[in-house]
C-alpha cells in the first residue's frame, strides 16, 4: 500500500508543479511586461532565444497543454490509459531532457523553464514504472476528485492572478506618468544616440509615435554609454540644450538620423545650427555645467528605472517595460494599448 502512494505522489507532484509552472510561464511570454520572472538574468535570455516559440506559439502553451493531457492520463483508469500515459510521459521526458540540453549549451538557465522541464523527466520516468507496475489511482471518488481539482485550480489560478495582476512600475515612471495630462499615454525612452540598437528601435518607433501624436507624452532621459561610444556625451549635450531651447525633438530625430562619426561637438553643433537654434545660446548651454548635471541625473533615473542585467535600448510604454530592440509589432500592441489604457 506504501508503495503505492509513493509511485502515485511520484507522479502527481510533479505533474502538479509542471502545470503551475507552465502556467506561469505562459502568462510571461503573453504580457509585455513579466510578472513572475524577474527582469533581466536567465528568464529574460531564454525568452529572446529560438526556444521561444515554435511555428509563432509560445512553446509555454505546448508545455502547458502537455501536462493538463498528463494530469488527465493520471486520473484515467486501464491498461490503453497506462500505456498512453507511457507514451505522452517518455516524449514529454525526452523534450525536457532536449530543452535542459539546449539551456545549458546557450549558457542561459530559466529556473521555471528549467523546472518545467525536469517535472517533465520525472514524469517521464514516473509513468514508465506505473505502466510496468500496472496500477491506477484507486483511492476512491474523493482522492480522485481532490487531484483533479487541484490540477485544474492550480493553473487556473496562476493564469487569473497572472493575467489581471498590475505590472510592477518603478516610481520615477510612476511619477511621469502622473505628471502626462489626462487622455494621454506616457512614453519614457532611454537613449544613447551612438548606440546602434537604439537606432535600430528609433527607426521603428518614431513612425508609430508621429501616427500617435496629440496621444502621447514622450519624455527622453539620455544615457551616453561614454565608456563605449565616445561621441554619445556630445550628442546627449546636444539633445539636452536643444530641449532646453524648445527644438529637443527636432534636435533628436536629427541625431538618431546622423552619421555616428558626425556626433562630435562640432558636428553637433553644425546640426543645431541646421535647426535654427540660436548659435551663442546653443554654446553657452553646452559649456554649461548644470547640462551635465541633468545629464547625471537622468542617468540615476536610469539606474532606478533598471533591473539589474538591463541595458539600452530602455522603454516604458506606459506600464510596460521593453527592454533591448524589440520586434515592431511588439512596440505596437504596448502603444496602442497605452493609449487604450490612457483613454479609459
Amino acid at each position: 500500500m506504501r508503495s503505492k502512494v509513493l509511485s502515485a505522489l511520484s507522479l502527481f507532484v510533479p505533474t502538479l508543479v509542471g502545470l503551475g509552472v507552465s502556467a506561469v510561464l505562459f502568462v510571461d511570454y503573453v504580457r509585455i511586461s513579466p510578472v513572475f520572472c524577474g527582469d533581466g538574468g536567465g528568464c529574460e535570455a531564454v525568452k529572446r532565444t529560438r526556444l521561444a516559440a515554435l511555428f509563432g506559439v509560445p512553446t509555454p502553451f505546448f508545455g502547458l497543454i502537455g501536462f493538463v493531457l498528463l494530469g488527465v492520463l493520471f486520473l484515467a483508469r486501464g491498461e490503453r490509459a497506462r500505456a498512453v500515459h507511457r507514451v505522452v510521459g517518455l516524449f514529454g521526458g525526452i523534450v525536457g531532457l532536449g530543452l535542459i540540453a539546449a539551456q545549458l549549451s546557450m549558457g542561459h538557465v530559466c529556473v521555471y523553464c528549467m523546472t518545467a522541464d525536469l517535472c517533465a523527466c520525472a514524469v517521464g520516468v514516473a509513468a514508465l514504472f506505473r505502466f510496468r507496475a500496472g496500477w491506477d489511482l484507486d483511492h476512491g471518488m474523493t482522492v480522485r476528485a481532490g487531484a483533479g481539482a487541484l490540477f485544474a485550480f492550480t493553473p487556473g489560478a496562476l493564469l487569473a492572478f497572472g493575467f489581471w495582476a498590475q505590472a510592477w512600475v518603478p516610481s520615477v515612471i510612476a511619477s511621469e506618468m502622473k505628471r502626462t495630462p489626462k487622455g494621454l499615454a506616457t512614453v519614457v525612452e532611454f537613449v544613447d544616440f551612438e548606440c546602434p540598437y537604439c537606432r535600430m528601435e528609433q527607426d521603428d518607433l518614431a513612425p508609430m509615435l508621429q501616427a500617435e501624436k496629440g496621444r502621447v507624452r514622450v519624455v527622453r532621459k539620455l544615457v551616453p554609454l561614454a565608456r563605449i561610444h565616445p561621441h554619445a556625451t556630445d550628442a546627449a549635450r546636444a539633445a539636452c540644450c536643444a530641449d532646453v531651447l524648445g527644438k529637443g525633438d527636432a534636435m533628436a530625430e536629427a541625431l538618431f538620423r546622423a552619421p555616428v562619426e558626425n556626433l562630435t561637438n562640432a558636428g553637433c553643433q553644425k546640426i543645431a545650427t541646421e535647426l535654427g537654434l540660436d548659435e551663442a545660446s546653443y554654446a553657452a548651454c553646452v559649456s554649461d555645467p548644470k547640462t551635465d548635471e541633468q545629464i547625471a541625473a537622468d542617468r540615476r533615473v536610469f539606474d532606478l528605472a533598471a533591473s539589474k542585467g538591463d541595458g539600452l535600448p530602455l522603454l516604458w510604454i506606459g506600464d510596460k517595460k521593453i527592454m533591448g530592440a524589440e520586434e515592431p509589432g511588439t512596440l505596437r500592441r504596448a502603444l496602442k494599448g497605452a493609449i487604450a489604457k490612457a483613454g479609459s
